[in-house]
């Protein structure tokens, strides 16, 4: 018998695929047009100016710098200087109400108002059209204001150096009786050159913007409704950030920056481009001239070569005089690439690591230059600057074991141009930070009132002078520096009161990531620095001098840097920077390796930063990161 046929289910309706490539830009334009009309809302405006005759008063002790074609009243100058005062602000960045759409959305991706006074370490932003500023302020800033009206970019380029002195006194605020004059132009050359001026790299922006165009035109032909919607928000975002009633900016072309939105876009990113790419790295003629000259200057010295900055090897280690000392690395300089190796030596029986045959002062002075002052000066400010997390651990670390307002007095050795000491005051108020360095950025951090005092030389020649007088003494990667740690802390040891508290910050030269990553573990930052000291050896000589261990960080002390560093030395030492002026000239064929390298290593430094960031969170659970932190108290007699 032929058994019945089964019956036939129906095939289940395929489940509609999510695009998700799509899906995140559609999420990632809202969120931002989203943020750019809050930020839009937090800029106060000031009050509507009278009518006034033409010409700009003086107000004492205010000076208004506008760009050249951009007009203030009298009356705005005056409403200025009011808000100014009520609100405590030295310098303040005065928005056109008319500020073309594409730029008022690029100033509101860079900046946060609710955030930009509060935020010490924080970048001086604008519109690059007027700035209202104390005359103490430029004073201390060095800037001649009788000049001719600046440019844009001069202008953005002074407000980032403004912000650096008036650090928590710097302000935004839109000026509706402040005309932005004809447009300069929003690609090519000047936006080069405006981009440059606020330390951006304009090359790159510009082939990020046509990267998000072509991917945005890719998800329009092959995902269709989920492309559209975001093709149109990208479309629409000018009008939907800036526009509507109650919009505190009015864009003259905000209707024409909405309706050819990526016809314009497209045109400004190959213009920026081409631009950036005719005048490479150089920043203009001065800066030009400037290398040149230091390139001159390089090549005579380094006629006779580099052996003549490195002492005699020594046969022992310097910590406990043990004569079992291994290679730990060699290396060249992978932070500048100027020429030159270096080696580190372990003890068997301490574990200090140090630099052997070390620089000499000549070689140091060789070898630091450029680096964190000249050439190398602003890339280390934006390094510096963006620390802020870091410095508010360090200063938050001596809440348990001082008073609620905190010393009075407080020695910041290392100090640099004095980041530290000016996030620190937004922790302790109330205190006095002076700061101490070899370098002449001591000098710049006091005349920006980041430090009280500053002290330029070495901090073993002040400890007479300075015996006694602080209640806290910080070195904050600085002993790694030095080249005779233990007199360092022997100058500290002088220095404090008793019962005075030292805070102490250095790499750990036993840390996972300095086997796993050998040479190119960023902390043996070669050759910079002299000794690598375990913790175990430091505990034992504070102790030796009197010192009572108060906490050992090593979690929160971590410097998230472990896999891009080592990407970023890889990237150096395949193709160092071909611009640098102690190389020889740069050709062809050398800058077009530093192109492929740099190209072929983003996906690298992609992935080496996502790799950081969990590392990041390890470190902090298991309190094992690749530096620590000491408190420690001296004795009370």
């Amino acid at each position: 018998m032929t058994p019945p046929p089964l019956p036939v289910l129906p095939s289940p309706t395929p489940r509609p695929r999510v695009p998700w490539a799509s899906a995140a830009m559609l999420v990632a334009l809202g969120a931002g047009t989203v943020r750019a009309r809050r930020r839009l809302r937090a800029i106060p405006v000031l009050p509507e100016p009278p009518v006034t005759p033409a010409g700009v008063p003086r107000a004492a002790g205010w000076r208004l710098l506008a760009a050249r074609g951009v007009e203030a009243d009298g009356a705005t100058f005056l409403a200025a200087c009011a808000y100014a005062e009520r609100e405590g602000l030295r310098v303040l960045d005065l928005l056109p109400a008319d500020l073309a759409a594409e730029r008022a959305l690029g100033l509101l991706r860079l900046v946060d108002p609710a955030r930009y006074r509060e935020d010490r370490l924080g970048e001086g932003r604008g519109a690059g059209c007027a700035v209202l500023v104390a005359e103490e302020v430029l004073a201390r800033a060095g800037y001649a204001a009788d000049g001719p009206r600046p440019e844009s970019p001069e202008l953005l380029a002074l407000l980032r150096r403004l912000k650096e002195y008036a650090a928590d006194a710097t302000g935004l605020a839109v000026a509706p009786g402040l005309s932005a004059g004809p447009p300069s132009g929003e690609a090519g050359p000047a936006r080069v050159a405006e981009l440059r001026a606020q330390g951006l790299p304009a090359g790159a922006l510009a082939a990020a913007q046509l990267a998000g165009l072509a991917l945005l035109a890719h998800a329009v032909v092959r995902r269709r409704g989920w492309g559209a919607a975001a093709a149109g928000l990208y479309w629409l975002q000018p009008y939907l950030a800036l526009g509507g009633p109650g919009a505190r900016l009015r864009p003259a072309d905000l209707a024409r920056a909405t309706a050819a939105r990526p016809v314009r876009s497209l045109g400004a990113g190959l213009r920026t481009a081409a631009a950036a790419a005719r005048t490479g790295g150089g920043t203009g003629s001065d800066a030009d001239d400037a290398d040149s000259t230091r390139a001159a200057a390089y090549r005579a010295e380094l006629a006779d070569g580099t052996d003549r900055f490195l002492e005699p090897r020594r046969p022992d280690c310097p910590w406990c005089g043990s004569r079992r000392l291994s290679v730990q690395v060699t290396v060249p300089d992978l932070l500048q690439g100027k020429p030159g190796r270096f080696t580190l030596e372990r003890c068997a029986d301490c574990a200090h690591v140090f630099q052997n045959p070390r620089l000499t002062p000549e070689g140091l002075e060789f070898y630091y230059r450029d680096f964190y002052d000249g050439r190398g000066g602003e890339g280390a400010g934006i390094v510096f600057g963006r620390l802020g997390a870091a410095y508010r651990g360090r200063a938050e670390m001596l809440r348990p074991h001082t008073g609620s307002l905190g010393p009075e007095s407080w020695l910041d050795v290392g100090t640099g141009h004095g980041h530290f000491c000016n996030a620190a005051r937004a922790v302790w108020p109330r205190t006095r930070f002076d700061g101490l360095d070899m370098g002449a950025g001591v000098r710049e951090a006091e005349l920006r009132g980041w430090v009280e005092t500053g002290f330029q030389g070495q901090f073993p020649e002040f400890a007479g002078k300075l015996a006694g007088q602080y209640e806290v003494v910080s070195m904050y990667h600085y002993l790694e520096h030095t080249r005779e740690p233990l007199a360092e802390l022997d100058a500290a040891a002088a220095v404090l009161a008793p019962g005075g508290l030292l805070a102490i910050e250095v790499p750990d030269p036993q840390s996972r990531m300095a086997r796993l990553l050998g040479p190119a573990w960023l902390p043996w930052f070669q050759p910079q620095h002299q000794h690598l000291i375990p913790a175990a050896n430091l505990i034992r000589a504070l102790a030796d001098r009197g010192f009572t261990l108060l906490s050992e960080q090593h979690g929160p002390a971590h410097q998230g840097n472990d896999f891009f560093g080592a990407v970023a030395l890889t990237a150096s030492r395949l193709a160092p920077d071909p611009n640098r002026p102690w190389a020889p000239p740069a050709t062809l064929r050398t800058r077009a390796r530093a192109t492929a390298v740099r190209t072929t290593a983003l996906p690298l430094f992609a992935a080496a930063a996502l790799l950081d960031t969990f590392r990041t969170v390890a470190a902090r659970r298991t309190d094992g990161g690749n530096a620590y932190r000491l408190l420690a108290r001296k004795a009370d007699r």
